[in-house]
């Protein structure tokens, strides 16, 4: 396990254009994320202890922004070859066992992270209205343990978005396993 934190980003960047099989079912597309209001895309995988350690938060996250008709994906990129935890299937399996309230979406091509600059997982992309970048922060300020959590950094920039206010310039990187890239 490498660790590794996600660079700093030229905010206001376009969301990269994208389809992608559901784990569950059927196909999304970019495009169904942008509705006139903010979206999140989520760089995550099954196997990461980082991912693990928040999971549960990501989960209630997206609960509690689905009444708000805010998109929410998850993609996981990395290398099933080398890490079978993050198979199609097996990512199919822990979407439904713990009942993922969003789209758990497979690049099985690794094409998404990289057009997206993903460096590791989990790796935050929060778009404005406008379908402009505005947070590619971390989710808190624990991820180890919930029960320390003094800012909910991305929950806060979450609803600054759809409250119609700029989310906050002064953005903590956010911290996880490195992408498992495939060997070129």
């Amino acid at each position: 396990m490498s660790l590794v934190y996600t660079p700093e980003v030229e905010l206001g960047a376009l969301c990269p254009s994208f389809s992608l099989p559901s784990v569950t079912s059927g196909t999304v597309d970019s495009s169904s994320l942008q509705n006139g209001r903010p979206f999140l895309v989520m760089f995550i995988c099954n196997h990461c202890p980082y991912v693990k350690a928040i999971e549960d938060r990501l989960l209630q996250l997206g609960q509690d922004f689905l009444k708000n008709d805010l998109r929410i994906v998850a993609i996981c990129s990395n290398d099933p070859a080398d890490y079978p935890e993050d198979s199609f299937e097996n990512l199919g399996q822990r979407a439904r066992d713990k009942n993922y309230p969003f789209p758990y979406l497979f690049d099985e091509t690794q094409a998404v992270a990289k057009s997206f600059g993903a460096v590791c997982t989990p790796d935050f992309f929060l778009y404005d209205k406008n379908s402009r970048l505005a947070y590619r922060g971390r989710l808190d300020d624990a991820w180890k343990d919930p029960a320390k959590v003094k800012r909910q950094e991305l929950k806060a920039a979450l609803e600054r978005l759809l409250a119609g206010q700029s989310a906050p310039v002064d953005q903590v990187p956010s911290m996880g396993c490195s992408i498992k890239w495939k060997e070129s």
